[in-house]
């Protein structure tokens, strides 16, 4: 269940079936949430899609997501129908709760490791906020890539999963396909050097012909309007509804 339309203050509950599928509460543009559709997607799993305006939050939604953040993953069939919230949270308990499509390694020490590449790549998504808040950060972001493009260079393969997209590349994603919002803040500034980073540039043309990844995909033209749109004030949530 999905209309794509986001729910909003003064908003009542949505009624959904009593089927036991993942109820996953989200937002269309949000990096986060992304990370969980992809989850959700890789592995084939149903689910329902509840969409969530960020700006008037429905007041229900603390029913699910304590916090008021997004993603939020509802487990229907777990007694007292539980809820999770962090994207990494979500993507980790998905991994092992349904073995298809094993994103994650199974090798202990390649999997803490994956892990903590993701957790570094905190440093890529604070300067991508400081960027859209501040209009700087742009050095400190292709400084954080780097160490993406260094261990994708060690690895010798394709994808950090290998020859097919894992949990380093799903998880890192959101923010590379919005690579286009900084160059809409930063105009003539913006300065992504293809020689710097030539197996990033490869992983997001690889990445683009995923099924995975184009199964929750919006254009840079979407997301500038969408971000134009959050920049004036008024956020076109419903944007691809």
């Amino acid at each position: 269940m999905s209309s794509g339309k986001h729910y909003a203050k003064g908003s009542s509950k949505p009624v959904l079936p009593d089927d036991g599928q993942l109820r996953l509460f989200s937002m269309r543009f949000c990096p986060y949430a992304e990370r969980a559709h992809l989850v959700l997607n890789a592995k084939k799993v149903p689910h329902h899609t509840i969409y969530i305006n960020l700006t008037e939050k429905p007041e229900w939604l603390v029913d699910v997501s304590p916090l008021l953040k997004v993603p939020a993953l509802q487990l229907p069939a777990e007694k007292g129908q539980p809820s999770l919230i962090e994207s990494l949270v979500i993507a980790e308990y998905l991994d092992e709760k349904y073995p298809q499509n094993p994103l994650l390694p199974k090798d202990p020490l390649k999997k803490a490791q994956d892990k903590i590449l993701v957790e570094r790549f905190s440093g890529v998504t604070g300067a991508f906020m400081k960027i859209l808040t501040q209009g700087t950060g742009l050095d400190d972001y292709w400084l954080a890539l780097d160490i993406f493009e260094e261990e994708l260079a060690k690895r010798g393969t394709p994808f950090f999963g290998g020859n097919k997209p894992g949990y380093v590349d799903y998880m890192i994603w959101p923010w590379l396909e919005r690579l286009a919002v900084i160059g809409l803040y930063l105009k003539d500034e913006y300065n992504f050097d293809v020689k710097r980073f030539a197996r990033i540039a490869k992983l997001i043309e690889l990445l683009k012909a995923d099924d995975v990844v184009k199964s929750f995909y919006a254009t840079p033209e979407q997301h500038i309007e969408f971000w134009q749109s959050r920049k004036a004030g008024n956020a076109n949530y419903d944007l691809l509804a």
